[in-house]
């Protein structure tokens, strides 16, 4: 990350900050992260909730349906520890061997004039799964800061629940929302985002299956439009 020097009411929180988020959206999902990631939750919770495969399957998709997080249907109804469930899945997903630089995000973020705009990171994993992403995309240095979803503050806050837009906001040091753009390829956090008065687009890469109603004012199949959608914010080519 860069040096986070930003006064929450200096000259730099005039800025506007467009968030992006990290998981299946700085890289495509065809890099199966995701999957690798909901089968070492299923095993997490069939081990630690002694249910069988069928239950933890169902548990998973029911927590993460009802809470956005499946780790905050864990915390709050099981007592698990947190971290040591960050240890288990995030952590222990073998990333150096799937994520591998990207020249063209680079360059595109590169791109992006931050004497106009602010560039944050904004994920509902934890700390050391969003910093480790971004080092292996070799982009961590693009980025001012990152607000993540913190697993070891009861109770657990994530995307798209209205204090997780505050607390990017808070961190990120601007103070309106019409100041702040954002990128995700989840449907309920870019709802939640426009909802908070945020512009967000919402990412479907190609192949997958439309939405039936837009999450959010714009809607794109790749980063690359985000030159199209948010103009003001790139180098004059």
């Amino acid at each position: 990350m860069g040096s986070q020097t930003t006064a929450p009411n200096g000259a730099e929180s005039h800025k506007p900050v467009l968030f992006f988020d990290i998981d299946n959206c700085l890289y495509p999902r065809s890099s199966k992260v995701h999957d690798l990631m909901a089968d070492l939750i299923d095993q997490y919770f069939a081990k630690y909730l002694g249910v069988d495969e069928k239950e933890a399957i169902r548990l998973h998709q029911e927590y993460y349906r009802d809470y956005g997080l499946a780790i905050e249907g864990l915390v709050r109804h099981h007592q698990i520890d947190p971290l040591d469930y960050n240890a288990k899945v995030d952590d222990a997903l073998p990333l150096e061997d799937i994520i591998k630089p990207n020249p063209q995000l680079r360059k595109l973020l590169e791109d992006i004039d931050t004497s106009k705009v602010r560039l944050w990171l904004f994920t509902n994993a934890y700390v050391t799964h969003g910093k480790r992403v971004v080092k292996l995309l070799e982009i961590d240095d693009l980025f001012e800061g990152l607000t993540y979803c913190d697993y070891s503050q009861l109770p657990i806050i994530c995307k798209p629940h209205r204090d997780m837009f505050t607390k990017a906001m808070k961190e990120a040091g601007v103070e309106r929302p019409e100041d702040c753009y954002f990128v995700d390829d989840s449907h309920s956090n870019c709802v939640g985002a426009q909802a908070f008065g945020w512009t967000a687009a919402h990412l479907v890469e190609e192949g997958l299956p439309q939405p039936s109603s837009k999450a959010s004012q714009f809607q794109i199949k790749h980063l690359e439009e985000l030159r199209q959608i948010y103009p003001q914010f790139f180098k004059s080519s």
